[in-house]
Parts: C-alpha cells; structure tokens; sequence
C-alpha cells in the first residue's frame, strides 16, 4: 500500500498525525490477521482436487457398473443352462381306458433333458461385448476423474484471485479513507478546497462499493469450491501452481488427445459395436440343440430311451441374419466417425486453448514489465508534485485508481491464465492407470 506524501507546511502537518494514526492501526490489524491465517495449513491446489475424488460418489458408482459388466461377461460366455422336461405321453382320451394312466400299453412316463450347443464363437462374442462395456465405463470413469479434478482446479483458482482482487481492494480502501482525512485536515486548515474532499469522500464511497462487490465474489467462489471439497472450503489457499508450462506439446499434441478421456470413450463404442457386429455374423450359423429322453412303460413292457437333434431353419436369411448383420456394421461404421470427428473437435479446441494461454502469458509479461511500472511511477510522481503543492488532490485520485484498475486487469489477466492452464493440464487424468479395477479373466467354456 503506497502512503501519501504529505506537503511540508504547517497546515497539512495537522492532517498528518490522525493519517499516522489511522496507518499503524492498519498495519496492526493486518499483522493480526497474518498471524491468524498462519496458524492453520494452506490448502493446495493438489490437496483440494484429492479431497474432491474421495468425495464423489459418481466414480464409486461407475466402478459398480465396471463390475457388473465384468461379471456378466462371465456368465455370456457359457453354455445355456439344460432345460429338464417331465410329461405323460400317449393317455387315451376314449374307450374304457380313457384317462387311464396304466392300463394302455402305449402310455408311459417321460424324462428328458435337453441342452443348446451353442456355438464357441457366438459365446465369445456375447462375452466380449460385456467386456467391452466394461471398458467403456472404465474411460467414462476417466473423464469423470478428469471433470472433477479440472472442475476443482477452477473453482480452487476462482477462490485464490477472488481474495486477491479483494485484497487490492481492501488496500485501495484503507488508503481511500486516508485520503479523505488528509482531505478534511487541509479543507480545515485552509489549505484544501472544498472539491477535492468531496472528490476524496466520492472516491471512497466507489472503493467501498468495490470492496463489496469483491467480498461478494469471494463468497461466491467459496460456495464454488465447497461444492467439491465440502467443509474445507474454508480453509486458507496456498499459493497457486505456476501456469508457465503444461504437459501438452504441439507437436504430439495429436498422440496425446488419442487418449483423451472423451476419445476413449467413443473408441470403447466402437469397439461395442464391433463386438455386436462379430455376433451378428456368427449368428448367420444356426445352433444345434440336442435332447436326450427316457420313457417309462407299465411293468410288461419294455422302457424306452429316444435322442434328437434340433437345428432352427433360416428360411430367409437375406431379410433377416443378413439384414441385421448389415445393420450392425453400419452402426460400427458410425462409431467410427463419430470418434473421428470428436478427435478432430478436440484437437481444434485445444490448439485454440493453447495459443490463448501463450498469448496470456505474453501479456502478463508486458504487464509486470511496462504498464504496471510506469502506472505506479505515474502515481508517485502526482504525489510528489501534490506534495510540493504543484497538483491537486484529484490528480492523485486519478492516478491511484489507474494504478489500482492496472493492477485489478493483471490479476485477471492472470486468472484467465491460470484457468486455461488447469484446463489444458487436466484433460487426462494423471493417475489414471491406478483408478481402474482390476479386470476379469473371459472364460468361455468350450
């Protein structure tokens, strides 16, 4: 916080003693505040996106998913279970035997069991689409990990330079009161005139409604982040990583998003739909069922035992099997594409992401290089010449609000640096490989 300079007659050393005064009981109540905020641990970007992970519920429940899949792709790659069948064959509806079940040679109790053969290969693929269900979710659980931890970043940056643009204007505050005691002092000792401590009281009341408007977005931000890490929302912020670098490079920029979690994805959808087009085909192949029976006859006859083979008829394959296998190729030609078409998007979106955030960067150079330097030589230089009697006490207003409105563009400036930078670091998950179940064996059973 710059302080005024103060000219060296008899009529402003009156107004310098409550300006005194007023500083070192700011200074005292800042030095508290300080200490207050030392006490506990900083939060960290890091901490604050570990803390986000464990509190959702939305990766929990896609690992359920993961394993339902998994297990069902166990049970799609065994045989059918055996159908047991039990009846009464040939009772005689007429005659005096009629309804008899014992009298007639021909009535006889039956027992078979019957078992679907179906093929390895069709098995195989009922298997494999559950699999590949499985590893859908398993990349649908990746994007989540990597929405939550960039969703947390935002909202844990958002927080970060709402307290500082508060912080600028709470020093612009504590001054902008100063000025108007320096501005009462000097309109009493003759030395002021009336304009300029209207203009000095005119400038507080605008510091006043921006630092409630700045409060206001720190309050803001912090609902922002409780949304991710609960109760610790309100904790203090460490400092912020540095937004100099990203694990991204344009020259294999393109490698990198194939493992985008949105692209993985889409190529886990095709790959389920190359899954449902492998069965299609097989199922052009009818399979074979065979029953074994065993016939029971009254005591003077002999039993009986009967085997059959049963084998559906695809009587009109091309407007069905053919028609259907057509139908599921196209759909894995559209997966196709589609995943195409999303990787060109991504990679469009990201080069422009890229260059606005090395154009971000250029200008905070030239920020912390020229406009701030020469704001703040500016400002002090109207307070020299104030204090030497040679400007006025708005000139000095003027130029410590330009200062201030520098200062405020470069924290902005700086924000949106910093949310380019957690959006393009957490496009992929950076533990991705160890949030992954561990997958189940396909056991398909010949």
């Amino acid at each position: 916080m710059v302080s005024p300079i103060f000219p060296a007659d008899a009529g402003r050393a009156g107004a310098r003693r409550p300006a005194l005064l007023y500083a070192l009981a700011v200074l005292l109540a800042t030095t508290a505040a300080v200490g207050t905020a030392a006490a506990a641990d900083p939060l960290t970007l890091e901490q604050a996106q570990r803390l986000a992970v464990q509190r959702s519920r939305q990766l929990a429940g896609i690992d359920s998913l993961v394993t339902a899949s998994r297990e069902m792709a166990l049970a799609a790659g065994q045989l059918p279970d055996p159908v047991l069948s039990a009846g009464i064959e040939n009772v005689p509806v007429g005659g005096e035997d009629r309804f008899s079940l014992s009298n007639d040679g021909m009535t006889m109790r039956r027992f078979g069991i019957m078992q679907e053969l179906t093929r390895a290969e069709k098995r195989r693929w009922r298997a494999q689409g559950f699999l590949r269900t499985a590893d859908k979710d398993v990349a649908q659980k990746q994007a989540a990990r990597a929405d939550i931890e960039r969703d947390t970043a935002l909202a844990w940056l958002e927080r970060y330079y709402a307290q500082e643009m508060a912080k600028v204007a709470d020093e612009q505050l504590a001054q902008g009161r100063l000025d108007v005691m320096v501005a009462e002092g000097a309109y009493r000792g003759g030395r002021g005139s009336q304009a300029e401590l209207l203009a000095a009281r005119s400038a507080l009341f605008m510091l006043e409604d921006r630092g409630s408007d700045a409060a206001r977005r720190v309050r803001g931000a912090t609902t922002g982040l409780a949304r991710w890490i609960g109760n610790h929302a309100d904790a203090a912020l460490a400092n912020p990583p540095s937004s100099a670098a990203i694990p991204l490079h344009a020259a294999q920029l393109e490698t990198q998003l194939a493992h985008h979690p949105r692209i993985e994805i889409l190529a886990r959808r095709e790959d389920m739909a190359e899954a449902e087009a492998g069965l299609a085909e097989a199922n052009k192949k009818a399979d074979w069922s065979v029953e074994f029976a065993f016939q029971q006859r009254r005591p003077r006859y002999a039993n009986m035992v009967s085997v059959a083979l049963s084998l559906p008829l695809q009587w009109d394959r091309p407007r069905r099997q053919d028609r259907e296998s057509a139908a599921k190729l196209a759909m894995l030609a559209g997966a196709r594409a589609e995943r195409e078409e999303a990787q060109r998007a991504q990679l469009a979106e990201t080069r422009a992401m890229m260059d606005e955030w090395e154009n971000g960067k250029a200008r905070i150079g030239r920020y912390e290089r020229e406009l701030l330097p020469l704001a703040h030589a500016r400002s002090t230089a109207v307070l020299s010449a104030y204090s030497g009697g040679k400007a006025a006490l708005s000139d000095v207003l003027a130029a410590r609000r330009e200062e201030t409105d520098v200062r405020l563009q470069m924290l902005g400036l700086r924000r949106e640096v910093a949310r380019l930078w957690a959006q393009l670091s957490f496009l992929i998950p950076r533990d991705a490989a160890a949030m992954n179940p561990a997958p189940v064996a396909n056991e398909v059973s010949q």
